[in-house]
């Protein structure tokens, strides 16, 4: 899309208290970029193929890998991303890591991204 394509006023004129208002309820710079990194996390389809399949069970990096046709090495470099964002949880039994969801926020995250793209 061109510059000239966005639909732009005609004269300048700023509502101060509108923008006041507006700046008094945005988020400290340091939040708005935190969350604009865990949006970063959602920007690749295996680690929301990963999330898909961690909705279903927790599971291994051994279950995972194979549900999704693909090595545990790749498989862990991403859960490796999911749990810094702390999207995923794991916890170890024995010789084996089991993976889950963090909490619901994730589900409730991807519901509505697909909501969203669905209309």
């Amino acid at each position: 899309m061109a510059l000239h394509d966005v639909e732009c006023c005609d004269t300048y004129q700023v509502h101060e208290e509108l923008v006041k208002a507006v700046n008094e309820k945005m988020p400290e710079e340091d939040e708005l970029y935190d969350l604009a990194e865990l949006f970063k996390v959602f920007g690749d389809s295996t680690r929301i193929r990963i999330l898909y399949v961690l909705f279903e069970a927790e599971l291994c990096v051994c279950d995972i890998a194979q549900t999704l046709n693909m090595t545990q090495s790749a498989i862990s470099h991403q859960l490796k991303i999911l749990k810094q964002s702390r999207l995923v949880k794991n916890r170890r039994e024995g010789k084996q890591v089991f993976y889950a969801l963090a909490d619901d926020h994730v589900r409730t995250i991807i519901r509505q991204g697909r909501e969203h793209i669905e209309e």
